[in-house]
């Protein structure tokens, strides 16, 4: 299946090890030196998109079960979120 990055705005992320739905996809990461895509990004709560200082989780490609019509399914323990501050552009942990 062939998917654009315009299309996985349109899909819900769900965790198979909780159940946990944590949204739908924001942004990607790309590796710009081989041209690909290395983690999606959802936006945690108290945030939107990193826009209000909220927290977002970072899904590495590799933890992707399946892409479905309408759901992506990973499987992954989230030990930290990456937060993106006002005053520094950029992620820290």
């Amino acid at each position: 299946m062939n998917c654009r990055i315009v299309e996985l705005r349109c899909k819900e992320v769900v965790n198979v090890r909780d159940g946990a739905r944590l949204g739908y996809v924001s942004d990607v990461e790309v590796d710009t030196e081989c041209g690909k895509v290395v983690a999606i990004v959802v936006p945690g709560k108290g945030g939107f998109g990193g826009l209000f200082g909220g927290e977002d989780y970072v899904v590495p490609w590799e933890a992707i079960c399946k892409i479905g019509e309408d759901i992506i399914l990973v499987d992954y323990e989230f030990r930290y979120l990456h937060t993106k501050t006002k005053e520094k552009r950029g992620w820290s942990l």
